[in-house]
């Protein structure tokens, strides 16, 4: 009983509160490029494209695929506390460079620096492997699940916010916050790995391998195809929102802001109170059916909605349906793929579950890139705007398909 309790109050210490912070700051960096990106870059000095802006988003999300296993491997060999140190050194110098740019190709070079050193999510989340017993390591992660939820509330709104100074404002909070934060880890966040310089560790596949072995098993292949589906439609969403409001609203930033964090506000309430109950009432299968009709069906309506139809009031519809969609699909295939692996393979079936979702980030902005941009006018019109949120839909109309023949193929198997 003795160890229990100083197992409870141990577990949210000084070294775990710095990691949480790190992976906040990380997302709240990368929340705030969601509303302020595209009214930044559609200054006078880069007057960007809607092909531009969705490789601008693209880019940082290839950097961080690519990278964040580099600097995985780069922890295991020099230490967490390097590589977190520098990587949000980076971070601060990306978000500086951002924001001092005056051409599109400082932009395009902060935002791949930002990438490359954004990858640390990893890194982090081995911190918490590092310091937390096996009673605690689901504790751990589901302060990375609360940091990721935080971030996107706090930063849309923040650099909505902020944004009201100066377009350039928003990216100088997050270079100081970044450098504050890797000057406290510096000083106070001791290392978590012990380095004898004979690491014995297996080298594992590339991200792309990693992702086409998935498919051995077809179960959990099935998932990761679903959850990589899933997140190219919701950033297909979340690139050309902000130009959508913008064309169709003439909202700024700070309203932008206000929508996301709107979202991740509802993505909170859902996940932290009321999934666990709908899990035992429908399981998890029927959850991801449901999640992805959700976002079938507000991705299709949405594009439709405009001061004239429905405004505001439908908008808000629209977007409540976006975030409860991806509040029920996205944490319920990743409860089945945990289930679907073996007790050693956890960390791998999770980990490939993230490589799907990095590559998915990357591939949505890109599509959306091409599909947002008029190749006449090279800007959004009516007709842009349907094709890319419909684009979106179709995929999400394909998740719903494969979802339900998962669900009813395997019912006798539904893990609950």
């Amino acid at each position: 009983m003795q160890t229990e309790t100083n197992t409870k109050e141990k577990f949210f210490t000084k070294p775990i509160a710095i990691i949480f912070v790190t992976i906040l700051i990380d997302l709240i960096g990368f929340g705030i490029m969601i509303p302020v990106l595209p009214y930044y870059v559609k200054l006078p000095e880069f007057q960007a494209s809607p092909f531009e802006i969705g490789m601008l988003f693209a880019i940082y999300s290839l950097m961080q695929f690519i990278f964040s296993p580099i600097l995985g491997g780069l922890s295991d060999k020099y230490g967490r506390r390097p590589v977190l140190f520098f990587s949000l050194l980076g971070t601060s110098a990306a978000a500086l460079v951002t924001g001092l740019s005056t051409t599109l190709w400082m932009v395009f070079i902060g935002r791949m620096l930002d990438g490359v050193t954004g990858g640390n999510i990893s890194t982090a989340q081995a911190y918490i492997a590092d310091v937390t017993t096996k009673e605690n390591r689901a504790r751990g992660m589901g302060l990375v699940g609360a940091a990721f939820g935080l971030g996107f509330i706090l930063g849309p709104v923040i650099g909505g916010l902020l944004s009201r100074f100066g377009t350039h404002v928003p990216f100088f909070f997050v270079s100081g916050l970044a450098l504050t934060n890797a000057i406290s880890l510096y000083f106070f966040l001791p290392e978590s790995r012990k380095l004898n310089g004979n690491d014995n560790r297996e080298s594992r596949p590339n991200r792309l391998a990693e992702l086409f072995s998935a498919f051995q098993n077809s179960r959990f292949g099935i998932v990761v195809l679903l959850y990589f589906l899933t997140v190219v439609a919701f950033s297909i969403m979340t690139t050309s929102f902000a130009q959508y409001t913008m064309f169709r609203f003439n909202y700024d930033a700070q309203q932008n802001g206000y929508i996301f964090g709107f979202i991740g506000f509802l993505a909170i309430m859902l996940q932290g109170g009321l999934f666990s109950r709908l899990v035992k009432s429908f399981g998890e299968s029927w959850l991801i059916v449901i999640g992805c009709f959700l976002l079938f069906a507000s991705l299709f309506a949405v594009p439709y909605v405009g001061p004239a139809f429905g405004g505001l009031t439908a908008l808000l519809v629209g977007v409540a349906c976006f975030s409860v969609g991806n509040s029920l699909s996205s944490p319920a295939l990743t409860s089945v793929a945990s289930k679907e692996a073996e007790e050693e393979s956890q960390g791998k079936a999770l980990g490939t579950l993230q490589s799907a979702a990095s590559l998915a980030r990357a591939i949505g902005p890109a599509m959306t890139a091409f599909l947002l941009n008029d190749s006449i006018t090279k800007n959004i019109s009516d007709q842009t705007l349907f094709r890319t949120f419909w684009t979106a839909s179709a995929i999400m109309l394909l998740t719903v398909i494969i979802s339900i023949y998962f669900a009813v193929s395997h019912k006798q198997e539904v893990l609950i």
